[in-house]
This record gives structure tokens, sequence and C-alpha cells, in this order.
């Protein structure tokens, strides 16, 4: 498929998708239906492991919602898509990693909240958080949900309700994000951490992700329910004997996915 606002790229067993729209990136109902369509693409792509989000240019991961469409009927479709889309990065089979390159506000928090993982640059200029309160307005793709779940309610809510704007160390301290780095080593400790994770059997990592995704939407009684399903499933597959044996044989795992 052609993109028009993002840059689809593999390297090795790494997907890689760039919001190209810089230096903002904002984000309309095409990049939410383009960053739908990069998703499908690389979840049937096999060879694919692990996936990267980032931003084009140096400046912003992204500026969240595009403005300039608040009020149409593009607009009011992309608040629903934006829920969805992002829906699906958070209950992805595959680990994604948001490398947050620059500003990540409003939607480009949200956008960053809903990867598994996020790295953030440390630089000046650089802030995450949900300003929308200073616009009258509330976060519209998860904001006043997973901000919540990752960092507490009460900075949540010092973050939503005054539109509290911080820096890559702040960040990391309250366990927004789960690495901060050097502008100039950005992607390649995002890429470290993709091929990590790329490196772990297949169907235990989707397990996994779904067993968090969906426990935490429920209580802990039915969590572990879906836990011992996923641990019955995956004790039947050849990854977990070929993880045992070569646990025994003093070797690393050679992982197929079956």
């Amino acid at each position: 498929m052609a993109y028009e606002n993002l840059i689809v790229e593999r390297e090795e067993n790494i997907g890689m998708i760039t919001l190209n729209r810089p230096p903002a990136n904002p984000i309309n109902l095409a990049v939410l239906n383009e960053l739908d369509a990069a998703l499908t693409e690389l979840e049937k792509d096999k060879a694919i492991k692990a996936l990267i989000i980032t931003g084009a240019g140096e400046k912003g991961f992204s500026a969240g919602f595009d403005i300039k469409t608040g009020g149409t009927p593009e607009g009011e479709k992309a608040m629903s898509r934006g829920q969805e889309v992002f829906s699906r990065i958070e209950k992805y089979p595959k680990p994604v990693i948001a490398a947050m390159n620059g500003f990540a506000l409003g939607g480009g928090c949200e956008l960053s909240m809903a990867c598994h993982f996020r790295i953030m640059v440390d630089a000046e200029k650089v802030v995450v958080g949900q300003p929308e309160i200073d616009l009258g307005i509330i976060p519209g793709w998860g904001g006043t949900q997973r901000l919540p779940r990752l960092v507490g309610k009460t900075k949540a809510l010092e973050m939503l309700l005054l539109g509290t704007r911080i820096r890559a160390t702040e960040a990391l301290n309250i366990g927004l994000v789960t690495k901060v780095s050097k502008p100039e080593e950005l992607m390649k400790d995002a890429k470290e951490l993709a091929k990590a994770l790329a490196k772990k059997a297949p169907i235990a990592t989707q397990i996994i992700l779904d067993a968090v995704a969906r426990g935490l939407e429920t209580t802990i009684d039915e969590g572990l329910k879906i836990e011992l399903a996923g641990s019955q499933r995956v004790g039947k597959t050849k990854d977990a004997m070929e993880g045992m044996i070569a646990f025994i044989q003093k070797r690393e795992p050679v992982y197929t996915g079956e």
C-alpha cells in the first residue's frame, strides 16, 4: 500500500511506522486510516516481531489532533476513529514501542500511551502532556483512561486538570515512559529494545500482551482465568519445548512461532 501521511519500513524483523507530517505531525482522519492499514500490513507479516512508531523531523513526535479539522464532519469521524485505532495498538499482538523524538501533546501523548513501551528524548523543548483543558476541551483518544492507569489517579488529575507538560526525566520517574534517551541515540535505543523483544517466543509474547490488556479491564479473579487459559495454550507449543531444551543445553533458544 502507498502511504501519503506515513513512512512504513522494515528493518530485519522490526516494522517501523513514521508519522510523516513534520514538523508537528498532527493526526487527522487520513493519518488514522493509514495507521490502521499499516498495523494490518505489519500484523500479517510473520517476519515482523515488533513495531516502532515515531515522528518525522526533530521537533515533534506528534502534536495530536489536527485542529484544522475541528468542527468538521472529518474531525467528528476522527474522534471515534482515534479511539478505535489506539485501542487496537494497545491490544496489538506484537510489542509496539513509541520512539518519542519530540514533544508528544494531546493526541500525541495518547498515541504514545497506547503503545506498550515509550522511549522519550531528553531535550530542553521536548515535553509530554494532555493540555486539552487549556482549550476548554478534554482528551478524546484515551487520555482520561490510560494516563491514570500508567501514573496513578492523583498525578493524572494534576496533568489533566492543569494541562501540565512534563520533561523526560519526570515522565520516567512517574512511570509514563520506559526509558529516556539522548536525541542522537533514540532510534538506536528503540531498535535495541525491539530486537530484544523480537527474540522472545512469539506466541508467549502475544499471550502475555493479551492477558495484560484484558486482565486490566476486569477483576483479578477473571484475569487469573485469562492467565490460566493462556498458560495452557502456550504450554502445548513447540516454542515452549524449545525454550526448556535450550535452557537444559545452556544455549540460546530458536523460536519459530509454533
